[in-house]
């Protein structure tokens, strides 16, 4: 009977052990499987409030393209579209008591310091014009040889080889530039592909072409806010020789900082009416549309242009001729002389067949820097040489950095500094003439034939603009970053490209976004 107690207590010690041991083991489960919910319900949340934070950012998409849709001069009168912080920076969406809650937006854009170069960030768009377009590099290549390589070799970094296989990328034939690439070179890789010979699709597909490196075409800026960071400076962590060499041949702020596909400018006046297609086939069509806005003599002078073609001669220089104001000109004839350039009509002169004699015209369009300033700014607003309502490509002259003014073509040191002093961002409200390129010729920055060479390449403004656009939280749990680029040469402005790079981070600190921290309960902002 004695010797039988052990065995009990034994098995009952076995029993209790085992009791502790899947009491340990379920509430280790229920511990597990509480941390699991508690994970996945915090996973939830953040998924939730992310989701918020791009609502937030799309928020700010809507409301530029409502703001693009209006009338110049309201957009104007709340403070513009090029560095408006009040508009444009920390607009609250999600009113709170408490920072958590409180959804905000800003709108972000490279700004230029004083020597016209990329430095730091502004709150406000973009214009597209000021970056090189990709995709009309061959159409300027057609109007002027060399200039699509000049303007590649205005990027930073950029060298001849490399801009003849962007070039060769781009066009259609298979026959490689001098110092290019064609199918042949790209058909020998692994694995072999064919050059795309037609318009890029996003500006990353560079990096197919030969020669063209992640860090050349996105440079230190590996967040790409528009800045280099502290941590971007860093050298190697294990010190590479050969690592810290290739770093610092690594532009600052990479190639695709000053490239686009998107770059365009409206084509029709500032009323929104067609513009005088001045090569109409139908001379009594161009006449009675010149007659209709402007004198009568501008008229007469661009069909006799047309019919007779053009001179550079002085009004009576010519042995034999009679200087007339006015002639009899049969407009059912055809116009066998094109204009290709609106500036070409000045100075000029015509000699007009009248009868048995020969008449010259002179150009009602001086070449007189107090006649220009007068007539210019309206025969540029209401007369074009180009049919299509769209301009692509040109380069923005008041806002391209300095790197792409230099790339110009017909531009030099003495022109680009010049324009950098004394340009304006945004056109002048009260000054017309701001709204075209053609103030650097009626400040005398330029002669008549120089403003000639270079208007196939600039612009005033584009119509179409790039900002990031961040949809943040002010207690920084969650945040969303999109690039935007909004076509607003339509009345009703598109979005062109809309991309998320939030894994890119948020980009900014958030006082640099606009918060309001520190409120006091019920007080909201």
């Amino acid at each position: 009977m004695m010797s039988s107690l052990p065995a009990r207590s034994r098995r009952q010690g076995a029993i209790l052990f085992v009791v502790l041991v899947v009491i340990m083991m379920i509430t280790l489960s229920a511990y597990a499987y509480s941390e699991l919910m508690f994970i996945e319900n915090k996973a939830a949340h953040l998924s939730g409030r992310q989701i918020q934070a791009r609502n937030v950012a799309e928020s700010g998409i809507a409301m530029l393209s409502v703001f693009l849709e209006q009338e110049q001069e309201l957009i104007d009168e709340q403070g513009g579209i090029y560095d408006n912080s009040e508009f444009m920076r920390g607009i609250l969406v999600f009113p709170d008591n408490t920072s958590e809650s409180r959804g905000r937006f800003s709108v972000l854009a490279p700004a230029l310091n004083a020597d016209g170069s990329i430095e730091g960030i502004r709150f406000g768009l973009e214009d597209e014009s000021s970056r090189v377009n990709l995709n009309a590099l061959l159409m300027l290549e057609a109007q002027a040889e060399g200039s699509g390589r000049t303007l590649l070799m205005a990027l930073p970094g950029m060298t001849e080889n490399v801009a003849d296989c962007i070039l060769d990328y781009l066009d259609e034939d298979d026959e490689p530039r001098e110092l290019g690439a064609e199918f042949d070179y790209y058909n020998t890789l692994d694995p072999p592909y064919n050059p795309k010979n037609g318009p890029l699709e996003t500006v990353e597909e560079l990096l197919l072409v030969q020669g063209v490196t992640p860090e050349l075409l996105f440079g230190r800026d590996s967040n790409r806010n528009g800045m280099v960071d502290d941590h971007e400076w860093a050298p190697p962590a294990d010190g590479d020789q050969a690592a810290m060499e290739m770093l610092d041949s690594v532009p600052e702020l990479g190639w695709s900082s000053y490239l686009t596909l998107y770059s365009m400018e409206k084509n029709y006046s500032d009323t929104g009416q067609a513009k005088v297609y001045l090569n109409e086939e139908d001379l009594q069509t161009l006449h009675d549309n010149i007659s209709a806005t402007f004198p009568t003599e501008y008229a007469d002078f661009i069909c006799a242009y047309r019919i007779y073609g053009g001179s550079t001669s002085n009004s009576g220089s010519n042995s034999g001729g009679q200087t007339a104001t006015s002639v009899s000109l049969d407009l059912s004839q055809e116009g066998s002389n094109q204009i290709t350039n609106v500036l070409s009509l000045i100075g000029t002169s015509v000699q007009v067949q009248q009868g048995n004699s020969t008449a010259t015209l002179a150009s009602p369009f001086q070449d007189d820097l107090v006649a220009m300033n007068s007539y210019l700014p309206a025969i540029l607003d209401g007369m074009t040489v180009n049919p299509s309502p769209v301009i692509p490509g040109r380069i923005n002259i008041n806002q391209a950095p300095y790197e792409i003014l230099m790339g110009i073509p017909g531009m030099d040191e003495e022109i680009a500094g010049q324009i950098l002093e004394q340009r304006l961002p945004v056109p002048d409200p009260e000054d017309p003439a701001t709204r075209y390129e053609t103030w650097i010729l009626l400040r005398g920055i330029v002669t008549t034939e120089q403003m000639v060479a270079l208007s196939p390449f600039i612009c005033g403004g584009g119509d179409v603009y790039r900002a990031q656009v961040v949809g943040y939280f002010e207690d920084g749990s969650a945040f969303s970053r999109q690039e935007v680029v909004i076509d607003a040469t339509q009345p009703q402005p598109s979005v062109m490209l809309l991309r998320d790079i939030s894994d890119l981070g948020r980009g900014h600190p958030l006082e640099v976004l606009g918060v309001e921290l520190g409120l006091d309960d019920g007080q909201i902002d």
